[in-house]
């Protein structure tokens, strides 16, 4: 009977980690045959779980959404990466998550073996996340888009482009991914045929479309990578040029990747060309820099750093 339960818990937290299993591939894992295999199965749905059967040639199980959710099984590394990620939601830029993360946390944290709880409060003590700046996105289209990254499911969505165009896409999820406090989705635009990255705080009404696809490769490393080469890669209101008075090495290692690019002119003078929509915000993180430095263009930053230097004049008397 203990070797019956044992087996029923791995068998629910296989059933837990992924969508579909085949059932031979289940009796391989618990080393069983695949009758005992559609035994367990009814056990569990004896105890409430909505365990269902899939057709096809080999068959399978699902563990779908029921009424209620079931009692999740979690190891001790799952328990505590639950627990830090409910401490950093509290602070996240996500709609309204705020007040749901610490109640859910609130309730794991009842039920922790004492040696978690403890290995959990220092973390949190030792820890400290700012409060997210800039827009929020709502929680129920992370869900969406990331269960149809994980299904292979197209999606569409309603989308506000930067320079506000409005469109409606169809789109293959890749992936999501939190930038710079930013969350970006890629994903492959089925209307214009190729890669694209997209705001999720633009985005609207995700709703899946229903159709399946199989894996593209990305154009990237990685996909952090693909979005910092998007990031770098659009095109910005102003492109501006100028000479730090410092190596190209020593500038490189201040700034970030996507923030534009960097050309050795020398030991100790490099050029660096960088663009944003915003001349004061652009003026300022050159300056942020901490080095001396001739702006050439455009014509527009100079008057920009000529008033930003006044006012810091001022500020010192």
């Amino acid at each position: 009977m203990s070797q019956t339960s044992s087996r029923l818990l791995e068998l629910l937290s296989l059933l837990q980690a992924r969508r579909d299993w085949p059932g031979s591939e289940l009796a391989d894992r618990l080393e069983v045959s695949g009758r005992t295999i559609r035994r367990d199965m009814e056990r569990l749905r004896q105890l409430g779980y909505p365990v269902e059967s899939l057709t096809g040639p080999a068959g399978g199980y699902r563990l779908r959404a029921g009424t209620a959710m079931p009692p999740l099984l979690l190891d001790d590394d799952e328990a505590i990466a639950i627990a830090v990620g409910l401490r950093t939601a509290a602070r996240a830029s996500v709609t309204g998550i705020e007040e749901t993360a610490v109640r859910a946390l609130v309730k794991l944290e009842q039920v922790l073996p004492a040696h978690l709880r403890r290995r959990v409060g220092a973390l949190g003590s030792a820890t400290f996340t700012p409060p997210a700046a800039g827009p929020t996105v709502d929680p129920q289209h992370l869900t969406v888009i990331a269960a149809a990254c994980r299904d292979s499911e197209s999606v569409r969505f309603a989308y506000r482009s930067r320079d506000g165009t409005d469109s409606r896409r169809e789109v293959e999820p890749h992936s999501l991914v939190n930038h710079g406090r930013r969350w970006y989705l890629i994903a492959w635009d089925r209307g214009r045929e190729d890669w694209r990255t997209f705001r999720v705080d633009r985005l609207g009404e995700p709703v899946p479309a229903g159709v399946r696809f199989g894996q593209r490769k990305l154009p990237a490393k990685d996909a952090v990578a693909y979005v910092e080469q998007s990031i770098s890669g659009a095109p910005n209101r102003f492109e501006a040029r100028v000479t730090l008075h410092a190596s190209a090495r020593e500038i490189g290692s201040r700034i970030a990747a996507h923030w534009g690019a960097i050309e050795s002119r020398g030991a100790h003078r490099c050029e660096y060309r960088t663009g944003d929509d915003d001349l004061s915000w652009l003026a300022l993180r050159i300056a942020m820099l901490g080095v001396d430095f001739e702006v050439h263009e455009p014509p527009e930053l100079v008057e920009h750093v000529r008033a930003l230097s006044s006012r810091l004049l001022r500020a010192v008397g």
